[in-house]
């Protein structure tokens, strides 16, 4: 597709999902961009694409993680789904259930 880099994409549904893409991007160390797909009546979603990071994966997957809790937290009984795309296997990895160990190794493969 002409891709230059391969991202990592960030699928994001739920309340506010353009604002919490923008939070995610604002994390020190991660660049990337954002856009909001043409909406059906009701759906509200984002997807972020992570082209590149700066310092320790671990360190940087431990603040995806949090961003997402605290996210969560902040608009309780609101439905809020992340799904991370792994660009080396293109499996897609729920963020609620990924444990710190597979986010890094998705970050790991556009940090080389």
């Amino acid at each position: 597709m002409g891709d230059l880099m391969a991202g990592i994409q960030v699928g994001i549904e739920g309340e506010g999902a353009p604002a919490a893409a923008e939070a995610l991007l604002e994390i020190p160390g991660i660049s990337g961009s954002y856009e909001v797909p043409t909406q059906r009546e009701g759906t509200l979603a984002a997807i972020a694409t992570i082209i590149g990071i700066v310092g320790g994966a671990v360190a940087l997957a431990e603040q995806i993680r949090k961003w997402y809790q605290e996210w969560h937290k902040s608009h309780p009984g609101k439905q809020f789904d992340v799904v991370i795309l792994d660009p080396d296997t293109g499996n897609r990895i729920l963020l609620e259930e990924a444990t710190i160990e597979e986010i890094t190794e998705i970050l790991k493969s556009i940090s080389k």
